[in-house]
């Protein structure tokens, strides 16, 4: 025991001498930690790799000197332009015919949909070479390939099937069905992985379908398409040597009649891979460019392209600034309080709607009428109605009784007698641009900049000049505090400041109702205040204003109408003073007591 405290007693102070006395220890020299399994590993897989290059190189069977000569022979890059031919074509039409299938597959209509399933079944358990020698005698089933009238012998067009499906375009047509079946998978799989609130946001802001797919959805889907997608063009690119058993002289098929002529298998065998290893290194470099491209605002601070990286280790003078692709992040500024805000309010009546999921009655007979310019906060617990309640007014939730309507104008419907036809989808966005949206996950486009959110909708919806929606999202993202994010990615900002670039948003197109579905719940404490005094702002601007909260002091400061709701159905409605402080029914007096 008293060698153990003698011990012990030594190491203290020993460390107490070593300290130094003033905290500064920028003299002292810092060793690395040491992996001695790292570096056997390291030293092991040298000697293994010097082995392989000196066995291959040091070898003459293998026939290098053969390989030099056939490396650019001519007969060896036309069969290698053939083979990027055939690739290019057969990934192109692939590409475009199964994007074409995965819509269909992922819309709503059971025989498109039916049609796409039963097109990939059938696809992908043909093996490539049957398909080549189907296609390749095609001409033994059909003579003729006719366009025209079905069943009427009205014909406008006809080939002879043997003259028009040749060999070259048996293989491109046979490479783009097969590569077709198995990208539509892939691109539905990648449509699939973007998250439901990307499409409602897109929706709320009344963006053309054909806008929401090719700017907010495909963009984020690529990020998971993209990685398969180039596999399957690679394995199209090898797949192409299976064209051989049409006799089309591609890559694969040129380096057999050659080593059947001279002999030399091994040296050609080598021309071909090297070759398809230099297609493959292209291919890569491409997808990783691609990728980078496509993953902006993935990350708070995405790496340099392999280009910048070069420049900066080789081109790039010593001591030379460069710059980067991240947008600088700084401090938050203050909301502006200069010249006030205004904005031109709708009335919204909501008459007898009812709304159910199966047997789940979720609203139940709701009416309510918001005045024009007026905040209306509307409260209740979880799963009581509120937030289908709010979707319903710009029909992101179709009801299934009852209508709503601002300034008199039905939302979703129109009017013939006394019936309701529900628009197209088409027709709906350009009356829900009336109607603007902040969600409580905020649903920013994440590879969209601040400013590319806010000017996205005006540009494509209004029909605004780009320099004009520019100089208005300045101007708001100036009115929320954070002029100096214009250029910076959802990711790198707070959920304070995300949630504020979502008001600005909701704002660039002029909407006479202002929805908020509990616009703080997903923020820390701290960050409440930031986007508590913007909505502020708006209550004072002549928005008309419905929000879902659970913020009792902020309902009763800025609110002209509180509703209580509960299992779907509007318990109670008056003024905040009236509702918080002299409630009429029992179950909001309940409520408030356990939130107040």
């Amino acid at each position: 025991m008293t060698i153990s405290t003698d011990f012990n007693d030594v190491t203290r102070a020993s460390a107490e001498t070593s300290k130094p006395a003033n905290g500064d220890y920028s003299h002292y020299r810092i060793v690395p930690a040491r992996y001695p399994a790292r570096t056997v590993g390291t030293v092991f897989a040298v000697v293994l790799i010097a082995a392989t290059v000196h066995s291959v190189l040091g070898n003459e069977r293998w026939g290098w000197g053969v390989f030099a000569e056939w490396f650019f022979a001519e007969p060896v890059l036309v069969g290698l332009g053939r083979t990027l031919l055939l690739t290019a074509l057969g990934a192109s039409l692939g590409f475009l015919l199964g994007t074409g299938l995965a819509l269909a597959r992922v819309s709503g209509s059971p025989l498109l949909a039916g049609i796409s399933w039963t097109y990939v079944w059938i696809f992908r358990s043909i093996p490539l070479i049957v398909l080549l020698l189907i296609l390749n005698n095609l001409g033994y089933l059909y003579e003729t390939i006719t366009i025209g009238v079905p069943y009427t012998g009205i014909n406008f067009i006809s080939w002879n099937t043997t003259q028009l499906i040749t060999p070259f375009a048996a293989a491109v047509l046979g490479l783009a069905l097969h590569a077709a079946a198995f990208t539509s998978e892939i691109v539905r799989g990648g449509i699939l992985s973007v998250d439901q609130g990307q499409h409602e946001a897109a929706a709320a802001l009344s963006l053309p379908r054909h806008r929401q797919f090719t700017r907010i959805v495909l963009p984020q889907a690529m990020r998971s398409i993209l990685p398969n997608g180039f596999n399957e063009i690679i394995l199209l690119a090898k797949g192409s040597s299976q064209v051989y058993i049409l006799a089309l002289p591609e890559l694969f098929y040129t380096i057999q009649i050659i080593y059947r002529r001279n002999l030399e298998v091994i040296p050609l065998l080598m021309v071909a891979t090297v070759w398809y290893l230099v297609i493959l290194t292209v291919l890569s470099i491409v997808q990783h460019q691609i990728e980078r491209h496509y993953s902006r605002g993935a990350l708070r601070n995405p790496p340099p392209s392999i280009f910048a990286s070069f420049y900066r280790q080789i081109v790039r003078p010593r001591g030379a600034a460069i710059a980067t692709d991240e947008p600088e992040v700084a401090a938050a500024t203050n909301i502006v309080r200069g010249k006030p805000l205004v904005v031109r309010g709708g009335e919204v009546t909501i008459h007898g709607v009812s709304k159910s999921y199966g047997q789940l009655k979720v609203l139940d007979d709701v009416t309510l009428k918001v005045p024009v310019g007026s905040v209306t906060t509307i409260l209740g617990q979880s799963g009581s109605g509120k937030s289908t309640l709010l979707r319903s007014i710009n029909h992101l939730e179709r009801v299934d009784d009852g209508f709503i309507a601002v300034d008199g104008e039905l939302i979703g419907y129109r009017q013939d007698g006394e019936t309701l036809y529900e628009l197209k989808e088409r027709d709906i966005l350009k009356r829900r641009v009336e109607v603007g949206m902040v969600f409580q996950n905020f649903n920013l486009f994440p590879h969209l900049t601040a400013l590319e959110n806010i000017v996205e909708a005006p540009i494509s919806v209004r029909g605004v000049s780009r320099e004009q929606a520019e100089a208005e999202a300045f101007d708001l993202l100036a009115r929320v505090g954070l002029a100096d994010k214009a250029h910076a990615y959802p990711r790198q900002l707070s959920g304070g400041q995300q949630q504020r670039v979502a008001i600005a948003r909701a704002l660039a197109l002029k909407p006479k109702v202002l929805l908020f579905d509990e616009p703080t719940s997903a923020l820390d404490p701290e960050l409440v205040n930031e986007v508590l005094d913007v909505i502020k702002e708006l209550a004072r601007s002549g928005a008309t204003l419905v929000i879902v909260t659970h913020e009792i002091g902020f309902a009763r400061e800025v609110s002209d109408q509180v509703v209580f709701m509960e299992q779907g159905r509007i318990l109670e409605t008056g003024t905040p003073d009236k509702v918080f402080s002299r409630p009429d029914h029992p179950r909001t007096a309940a409520f408030l007591a356990k939130v107040l």
